[in-house]
């Protein structure tokens, strides 16, 4: 009777030790899934830099709240003069990937799907969607944006925080479309 009872207190014990885990390492995932709107009103507010200096220097940060964007939005933007193919521009998704600056988030993302021609301002570029997870986060995804003047490119990286990053590239575009952003391109690039 007793070897009985520790056979059963062991395996309540595995039981809940194993609802536990799967409650513990699937809370961060609760409300990442499920339709998103897309937002009506964007508003990117200019935030600090986040990232250490390499050799491409600091760009520009901005935010977007979840009021405003429909989730919350975190955009890196920042020129890469010289790195962009001359003849071609960015008109694949090869020239896409290499440009993207995924590196400032530490890891190599999943691609989601094929790129698509987008226009900003003057230039042309592409646009991909792309999921980051890792061990130890959240899963969440990200946008990533190349466009170019001649040899030189623009990359804009936009993190949201869940898997349809679709659905906030038309805000993105706009914002990038914006005089903030097209002004500033003219000034870093030298136009």
């Amino acid at each position: 009777m007793k070897r009985v009872a520790v056979i059963a207190g062991i395996v309540g014990f595995g039981i809940g030790a194993l609802a536990g885990a799967s409650a513990f390492f699937a809370w961060p995932m609760l409300g990442h899934g499920g339709a998103v709107a897309p937002p009506n009103h964007p508003q990117f507010s200019e935030v600090q830099w986040p990232f250490p200096t390499d050799e491409w220097g600091k760009g520009k940060a901005f935010r977007c709240e979840a009021a405003d964007c429909g989730v919350e939005v975190s955009l890196y933007v920042r020129a890469k003069i010289g790195f962009c193919n001359c003849q071609t521009g960015v008109s694949d998704d090869a020239e896409l990937d290499r440009l993207s600056d995924f590196g400032l988030m530490g890891e190599k993302p999943a691609v989601l799907g094929p790129g698509r021609q987008i226009n900003v301002a003057w230039m042309k570029g592409r646009s991909r969607a792309y999921a980051v997870a890792g061990p130890y986060r959240a899963p969440n995804s990200a946008l990533s944006v190349a466009f170019n003047d001649r040899c030189d490119a623009v990359v804009a990286t936009a993190v949201v925080d869940h898997d349809h990053p679709g659905t906030i590239e038309p805000s993105v575009i706009e914002f990038l479309n914006s005089k903030v952003i097209v002004h500033w391109a003219e000034v870093t690039l030298g136009l």
